[in-house]
């Protein structure tokens, strides 16, 4: 049972992502009937630290402390990604797991897990805008941009700041059930369990190539996304033949056309979702997905979430009210 908590500081700590643990672990809510943690805030750069924000912190507890955690958890701090970590650290964090206990990553806390070597033949995840350099840093790691959260055993990585959020509540569920996890929600004011993952957050440009063969074409698909675009049009405006102007699309986006057409049809749902009022049935045949129902498809399986939830999101509830929901049958 989680009884134990440590939240193990380095220089440069980003407040926010400290602050989620200290809520979640260290508040307590014994007169709602919920759990008391032991919990500690630990340094492992000596007793008075320096935070991303500017100001100090100091701390009575070193990394002895960690002997005794359930669950050791890493807020992140500036420069993660490419920063060393301190041995000692790293060797307790081995020893932890080896012992029974949980560790958890907040954001770019994952690197310092890759480098005890806790996220090899793992699945994990961090912040979107550092997938890369986690997978590039610790190729043994399997990663994952587009979730909120990944928990494989006594490792759970969580992704950007409020996601760790996302993942304490994972955890309280797990060890104690709903009832607390959706008590803690509650008086945090934050909803017990997100939708979708973190794809829906990324930003996502639209690729461009670095050669012309296809460039004139790209330029043309982006603005023709609402009509029937097949691969022998495609080739026919580029003067090659289907499997040639295939091949050469492949070498120069990194993709097929279907996907480069999906997912920039996709990019258009969102933006329209966010900018207008218009219905989903709208957006669809705008974006070329024809109905609603097909754009729900792509929608859910591209990011993880529907439109109408992605729209309430990112344009707050009463977004298309008295439209929206009627138009689409509460798509």
């Amino acid at each position: 049972m989680l009884r134990n908590v440590a939240a193990v500081l380095l220089e440069g700590v980003h407040p926010f992502e400290l602050g989620v643990l200290c809520e979640v672990f260290g508040h307590d809510r014994s007169d709602d009937g919920m759990p008391v943690y032991d919990f500690a805030v630990v340094s492992a750069a000596g007793p008075v630290l320096r935070t991303h924000a500017g100001f100090d912190i100091t701390t009575r507890h070193g990394l002895g402390r960690l002997a005794d955690a359930d669950l050791i958890a890493l807020p992140t701090g500036g420069a993660f990604p490419t920063r060393d970590y301190p041995e000692e650290l790293l060797a307790e964090l081995r020893r932890a797991v080896d012992r029974g206990a949980r560790v958890l990553s907040v954001c770019t806390g994952a690197f310092v897990l890759g480098a005890a070597g806790l996220l090899d033949g793992r699945r994990c995840t961090t912040h979107w805008r550092h997938t890369r350099a986690l997978a590039e840093r610790y190729p043994r790691a399997i990663v994952d941009p587009d979730v909120l959260y990944v928990d494989e055993g006594p490792v759970i990585t969580s992704a950007g700041t409020a996601a760790a959020i996302d993942a304490s509540l994972h955890l309280l569920r797990q060890e104690h059930g709903p009832e607390v996890a959706n008590c803690v929600a509650r008086r945090m004011v934050v909803p017990p369990h997100r939708d979708g993952g973190q794809a829906q957050y990324i930003e996502r440009p639209l690729p461009r190539t670095r050669c012309d063969t296809v460039g004139e074409v790209l330029t043309w698909m982006e603005r023709h996304l609402d009509r029937e675009i097949t691969v022998d049009r495609l080739a026919e405006r580029a003067h090659m033949s289907p499997r040639t102007f295939a091949r050469r699309f492949q070498q120069e986006t990194g993709t097929t056309p279907y996907r480069w057409l999906l997912r920039q049809r996709v990019l258009l749902s969102q933006e329209l979702l966010e900018s207008t009022d218009e219905t989903v049935d709208a957006i669809a045949s705008r974006s070329g997905f024809g109905t609603a129902a097909a754009l729900r498809h792509h929608f859910l399986r591209t990011l993880g979430t529907t439109p109408n939830a992605y729209r309430r999101t990112f344009r707050g509830p009463l977004a298309g009210a008295g439209t929206q929901d009627a138009a689409v049958g509460r798509v």
